[in-house]
Protein backbone atom coordinates (compact mmCIF):
# COMPACT_ATOMS: atom_id res chain seq x y z
CA UNK A 1 0.00 0.00 0.00
CA UNK A 2 1.13 3.26 -1.11
CA UNK A 3 0.92 6.06 1.74
CA UNK A 4 -1.12 9.67 0.74
CA UNK A 5 0.13 11.12 3.42
CA UNK A 6 1.30 13.91 3.65
CA UNK A 7 -1.51 15.46 1.28
CA UNK A 8 -4.49 17.80 1.74
CA UNK A 9 -7.92 16.37 1.64
CA UNK A 10 -10.32 18.49 0.66
CA UNK A 11 -13.80 17.74 1.16
CA UNK A 12 -16.45 17.80 -2.06
CA UNK A 13 -20.03 19.13 -1.65
CA UNK A 14 -21.79 16.10 -1.10
CA UNK A 15 -19.95 15.59 2.39
CA UNK A 16 -22.91 17.39 3.97
CA UNK A 17 -22.11 16.02 7.74
CA UNK A 18 -21.22 19.54 9.34
CA UNK A 19 -18.26 17.84 10.98
CA UNK A 20 -16.99 17.17 7.22
CA UNK A 21 -18.73 19.99 4.89
CA UNK A 22 -15.95 21.80 2.78
CA UNK A 23 -13.46 20.31 5.39
CA UNK A 24 -9.85 20.76 4.42
CA UNK A 25 -7.85 18.06 6.18
CA UNK A 26 -4.21 18.10 6.96
CA UNK A 27 -3.01 13.92 6.32
CA UNK A 28 -0.26 13.05 8.52
CA UNK A 29 -0.38 9.41 7.98
CA UNK A 30 -2.20 6.52 5.77
CA UNK A 31 -1.15 3.08 6.19
CA UNK A 32 -2.50 -0.42 6.15
CA UNK A 33 -3.27 0.13 9.88
CA UNK A 34 -6.04 3.59 8.80
CA UNK A 35 -5.36 6.92 8.01
CA UNK A 36 -4.49 10.10 11.05
CA UNK A 37 -5.92 13.24 9.89
CA UNK A 38 -6.07 17.24 11.60
CA UNK A 39 -9.00 19.39 9.93
CA UNK A 40 -7.51 22.93 9.98
CA UNK A 41 -9.95 24.62 9.33
CA UNK A 42 -12.81 24.99 11.42
CA UNK A 43 -11.00 27.84 14.08
CA UNK A 44 -13.01 27.10 17.67
CA UNK A 45 -12.81 30.71 20.35
CA UNK A 46 -13.03 29.90 24.17
CA UNK A 47 -14.48 32.44 26.61
CA UNK A 48 -13.93 32.47 30.66
CA UNK A 49 -11.67 29.71 32.67
CA UNK A 50 -10.31 27.13 30.19
CA UNK A 51 -8.74 23.85 31.46
CA UNK A 52 -6.60 21.99 29.84
CA UNK A 53 -6.19 18.61 30.19
CA UNK A 54 -2.88 18.26 31.71
CA UNK A 55 -1.52 16.28 34.29
CA UNK A 56 -1.10 18.41 36.64
CA UNK A 57 -4.14 20.33 35.28
CA UNK A 58 -3.98 23.75 33.52
CA UNK A 59 -5.47 26.43 33.30
CA UNK A 60 -6.33 30.47 31.79
CA UNK A 61 -8.81 32.94 31.74
CA UNK A 62 -7.54 34.51 28.97
CA UNK A 63 -8.89 33.86 25.56
CA UNK A 64 -8.02 31.00 23.84
CA UNK A 65 -8.12 30.39 20.07
CA UNK A 66 -8.41 26.12 19.65
CA UNK A 67 -9.05 24.24 16.07
CA UNK A 68 -11.69 21.80 15.58
CA UNK A 69 -9.19 18.76 14.18
CA UNK A 70 -11.87 16.23 14.08
CA UNK A 71 -14.64 14.29 16.00
CA UNK A 72 -12.24 11.62 17.37
CA UNK A 73 -10.90 11.85 20.88
CA UNK A 74 -12.25 15.44 21.08
CA UNK A 75 -10.25 15.80 24.69
CA UNK A 76 -7.07 15.20 22.92
CA UNK A 77 -4.68 18.15 21.95
CA UNK A 78 -2.36 18.61 19.44
CA UNK A 79 -0.10 21.39 18.56
CA UNK A 80 0.65 22.13 14.67
CA UNK A 81 3.22 23.93 14.16
CA UNK A 82 4.77 26.09 11.25
CA UNK A 83 8.32 26.36 10.43
CA UNK A 84 7.93 30.06 11.29
CA UNK A 85 7.78 29.40 14.85
CA UNK A 86 11.06 29.28 16.89
CA UNK A 87 12.60 26.29 16.46
CA UNK A 88 12.47 24.99 20.23
CA UNK A 89 8.61 24.10 19.02
CA UNK A 90 9.71 21.62 16.95
CA UNK A 91 11.97 19.92 19.41
CA UNK A 92 10.88 16.40 19.91
CA UNK A 93 7.59 17.12 17.16
CA UNK A 94 6.93 14.79 14.40
CA UNK A 95 7.65 16.48 10.85
CA UNK A 96 4.20 16.30 9.01
CA UNK A 97 5.87 17.49 6.03
CA UNK A 98 7.87 20.74 4.62
CA UNK A 99 7.68 23.14 6.82
CA UNK A 100 5.40 21.28 9.59
CA UNK A 101 5.38 19.73 12.68
CA UNK A 102 2.97 17.64 14.83
CA UNK A 103 3.25 17.35 18.43
CA UNK A 104 1.47 16.37 21.82
CA UNK A 105 3.51 17.89 24.18
CA UNK A 106 2.66 18.44 27.59
CA UNK A 107 5.46 21.31 27.52
CA UNK A 108 4.57 22.71 24.60
CA UNK A 109 1.04 22.62 25.46
CA UNK A 110 1.13 24.56 28.69
CA UNK A 111 3.63 26.74 26.99
CA UNK A 112 0.72 27.97 24.73
CA UNK A 113 -1.27 28.98 27.65
CA UNK A 114 0.80 32.40 28.41
CA UNK A 115 -0.09 35.28 28.06
CA UNK A 116 1.52 36.04 24.57
CA UNK A 117 1.59 32.43 22.38
CA UNK A 118 3.68 32.53 19.66
CA UNK A 119 1.88 33.27 16.24
CA UNK A 120 2.23 30.26 13.75
CA UNK A 121 0.77 27.69 16.12
CA UNK A 122 -2.58 25.96 16.26
CA UNK A 123 -4.11 24.32 19.25
CA UNK A 124 -6.24 21.14 18.03
CA UNK A 125 -8.62 19.36 19.71
CA UNK A 126 -9.34 16.02 18.56
CA UNK A 127 -8.70 14.41 15.44
CA UNK A 128 -10.29 12.64 12.06
CA UNK A 129 -9.22 9.16 12.07
CA UNK A 130 -9.87 6.42 8.97
CA UNK A 131 -10.57 2.57 10.07
CA UNK A 132 -8.30 0.17 7.63
CA UNK A 133 -9.52 0.52 3.79
CA UNK A 134 -12.05 3.73 5.20
CA UNK A 135 -10.19 6.86 3.65
CA UNK A 136 -9.35 4.57 0.43
CA UNK A 137 -13.28 3.94 0.32
CA UNK A 138 -14.07 7.21 0.34
CA UNK A 139 -11.91 8.21 -2.24
CA UNK A 140 -13.29 5.44 -5.00
CA UNK A 141 -16.65 6.75 -4.01
CA UNK A 142 -15.18 10.43 -4.90
CA UNK A 143 -15.49 12.18 -0.92
CA UNK A 144 -12.37 14.21 -1.30
CA UNK A 145 -9.65 15.67 -3.45
CA UNK A 146 -5.87 16.02 -3.00
CA UNK A 147 -4.15 18.90 -2.47
CA UNK A 148 -0.15 19.31 -1.88
CA UNK A 149 0.31 20.63 1.73
CA UNK A 150 0.81 24.18 1.83
CA UNK A 151 2.11 26.04 5.45
CA UNK A 152 0.66 29.06 3.87
CA UNK A 153 -2.58 27.77 3.21
CA UNK A 154 -3.02 26.82 6.51
CA UNK A 155 -1.28 29.28 8.91
CA UNK A 156 -2.12 32.92 6.12
CA UNK A 157 -5.71 33.88 5.67
CA UNK A 158 -9.16 33.49 6.45
CA UNK A 159 -9.69 30.22 7.97
CA UNK A 160 -13.62 30.29 6.26
CA UNK A 161 -12.10 30.80 3.31
CA UNK A 162 -9.35 27.79 3.21
CA UNK A 163 -11.63 25.05 0.88
CA UNK A 164 -12.27 27.80 -1.52
CA UNK A 165 -8.68 29.20 -1.51
CA UNK A 166 -7.04 25.46 -1.43
CA UNK A 167 -9.36 24.21 -4.91
CA UNK A 168 -8.38 27.19 -6.58
CA UNK A 169 -4.65 26.44 -6.29
CA UNK A 170 -5.56 23.23 -8.03
CA UNK A 171 -7.41 24.92 -11.13
CA UNK A 172 -10.98 24.20 -9.86
CA UNK A 173 -14.06 26.70 -9.56
CA UNK A 174 -16.13 25.61 -6.22
CA UNK A 175 -19.03 26.31 -7.48
CA UNK A 176 -18.43 24.59 -10.34
CA UNK A 177 -18.02 21.28 -8.42
CA UNK A 178 -21.52 18.99 -8.22
CA UNK A 179 -23.15 17.80 -4.80
CA UNK A 180 -23.17 14.25 -5.94
CA UNK A 181 -21.15 10.82 -5.73
CA UNK A 182 -19.03 9.96 -8.64
CA UNK A 183 -16.60 11.05 -11.00
CA UNK A 184 -16.78 14.66 -10.86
Amino acid sequence: MSSLAPSLLLAMPHLTDPTFAQAVVLLCSHDEDGAFGLIVNRPMQTTGRVVVPLQPPAETDRELELWFGGPVEPSRLWLLVSADADETWHTGAMPVSDGLWLSSSPDLVRRMLEPEPPPHIHMVVGYAGWAPGQLDAELEASDWLFSDVAPSLIFGGAPESMWERALRRLGVEPAALHASRGVH
